[in-house]
């Protein structure tokens, strides 16, 4: 069997998105009036809840319990959360955003090679959107054929529903794919989807639990500026291309238990 897809997280793995992320959440909460101020560290706590208002009424629940006892508190959150969007769009556009070391090259690689890419992630298809028309703007604007978004999923990452919504549209088995992510919940949903799963960590999930990974890399890498592996025994990790994945891909096939 040999390598059909790759499929792609979004936030910290495709881009350096989360610290806007956070300038937008505070930006639609002054807008709102409300006292909330997340910083990083705070933020970074927060990263273990996956989807923008689910983090919210986390939040809530551990800072303001009175405000979810508001009976317009759902709706509240749903504005905000439009706002924060909104937010986020514009700071996006503004070229606040960059891509990760390696995406744009190793995307267009394989491409080239005739792997399909699908991207599998819990922030909402607007955001994945503004992203690729900004950020990715360098790639065809069809490269990924399949996005599966928030809106696809109710149940957010660590649960596989993301990945196993993919899938069906890929119409392909989770052995022929591989996942590239950036959190532990990421990598939890993709194995749980029976997806290999290569993580490239970033500032808000590095020292994260990431068991089970194929490699741990700080990023994907470049032909003149290498990644630095923070977990792995394979070779060839100077930077990830299409053969590197490749080949630790088949790796995987060769030494997981058959049926």
């Amino acid at each position: 069997m040999s390598l059909q897809a790759v499929i792609f997280d979004v936030d910290g793995t495709l881009a350096d998105t989360e610290e806007a992320h956070r300038e937008a959440f505070n930006a639609s909460f002054h807008q709102f009036g409300l006292p909330w101020e997340w910083d990083a560290a705070l933020y970074r706590d927060l990263l273990s809840v996956t989807g923008g208002k689910e983090r919210m009424r986390h939040y809530c629940e551990r800072f303001f319990p009175d405000f979810l006892a508001d009976p317009q508190a759902g709706s509240t959150i749903a504005a905000l959360h439009r706002e924060k969007t909104r937010h986020y769009a514009e700071l996006v556009a503004a070229g606040a955003v960059a891509a990760r070391p390696g995406v744009v090259r190793l995307i267009g690689q394989l491409h080239a090679a005739g792997i399909r890419l699908a991207i599998a992630t819990t922030t909402s298809r607007s955001n994945v959107d503004a992203l690729l028309a900004a950020s990715l703007k360098t790639l065809p604007p069809d490269i990924f054929e399949v996005i599966g978004a928030a809106e696809q999923a109710d149940d957010k990452k660590p649960s596989p529903a993301i990945y196993r919504w993919v899938l069906e549209r890929l119409a392909l088995s989770p052995d022929e794919c591989l996942a590239i992510e950036d959190s532990k919940n990421g990598v939890r949903a993709a194995q749980a989807a029976g997806i290999p799963t290569l993580v490239t960590e970033c500032v808000w999930t590095a020292g994260e639990d990431f068991t089970g990974a194929l490699a741990v890399l700080s990023d994907l890498g470049e032909p003149d500026r290498p990644c630095r592996a923070v977990q792995t025994h394979r070779s060839g990790c100077g930077y990830v291309d299409a053969g590197v994945l490749r080949s630790w891909y088949d790796e995987w096939q060769t030494g997981r238990p058959h049926a």
